[in-house]
């Protein structure tokens, strides 16, 4: 048997993974790795990608297969990989650098996986303590899941504009824009929910598109913020709530690589304009 491997794990990363966090915890970390810098991002997925859960994994390897190369490139620059990431970047990232190209055999074995790795989750002193898991909360939101794949459309759709926030945060996720599009129209979701949405980077344009629409939602700061720095939204949005930023929101807009050139070119010309 190949020897134990260790893995020191970050306290963003444990958030997500530490022993009884719930299902839908654990879920919402393959989406939460996406605002984290690239070693915990790696880390994240790489964990839940070994998750008990049949949908857990296949969100966090679904993820881990499409790692933008920018965020494999910093990993690899990183002065102390793990080799066990770095085997993941190479057998399941389709945008590994030289994917087309043949490679040498991967060093580590199928037996070193986290499987049979000793994570050490290194937290914080001040870290609160954490609640003790909620087996009612966990089977709750699996047995929702399960009956989220027996629905029809219409019935997705009418959870979608009434469930709770499990629902909510179980159908924004489906493939249906009629069904996800209704998560963003239930009159119970908050503004906090949908800044975590915008953060998380969701790909659904029509999810986008409503939630500039909603004239509540774009009145908080946060929101507008976080739209500005979302790619998926539509430029002249961008612009517009680009012109309410405060003097060091645009001083980091100005200079980030994540946006639209467009967005970041003006950020400098109103950060100016600010400065005469």
């Amino acid at each position: 048997m190949a020897e134990k491997t260790k893995l020191t794990i970050s306290p963003a990363v444990a958030a997500y993974v530490r022993p009884g966090t719930l299902p839908e915890s654990r879920l919402a970390g393959c989406t939460a790795a996406a605002n984290m810098v690239a070693p915990d991002r790696l880390m994240l997925l790489f964990c839940l990608s070994k998750d008990a859960e049949p949908v857990i994994r296949t969100a966090a390897l679904s993820r881990l297969e499409e790692l933008p190369v920018a965020v494999i490139r910093e990993y690899l620059n990183d002065p102390n990989p793990h080799p066990l990431l770095l085997n993941a970047l190479i057998t399941l990232c389709r945008n590994y650098p030289g994917r087309d190209e043949p490679s040498e055999p991967s060093a580590i074995s199928d037996e070193e996986e986290l499987t049979e790795a000793e994570a050490d989750m290194t937290e914080p002193a001040s870290e609160p303590e954490v609640e003790e898991q909620n087996k009612e909360d966990d089977e709750e939101f699996l047995s929702k899941f399960k009956a989220a794949q027996l629905m029809g459309i219409g019935e997705k759709i009418k959870m979608a504009l009434t469930g709770d926030k499990e629902w909510r945060s179980l159908l924004i996720k489906d493939a249906n824009k009629l069904v996800s599009g209704s998560v963003i129209k239930n009159p119970r979701i908050t503004e906090g929910e949908i800044l975590t949405l915008i953060k998380a980077g969701i790909q659904n344009d029509e999810i986008m598109r409503l939630i500039c629409a909603n004239k509540e939602w774009i009145k908080s700061y946060k929101i507008r913020k976080a739209l500005v720095e979302n790619t998926r939204t539509p430029v002249q949005n961008a612009m517009r709530y680009l012109g309410t930023m405060g003097e060091k929101d645009l001083a980091y807009l100005a200079k980030s690589k994540n946006i639209s050139s467009v967005v970041s070119t003006m950020a400098r010309r109103l950060l100016l304009n600010k400065k005469k």
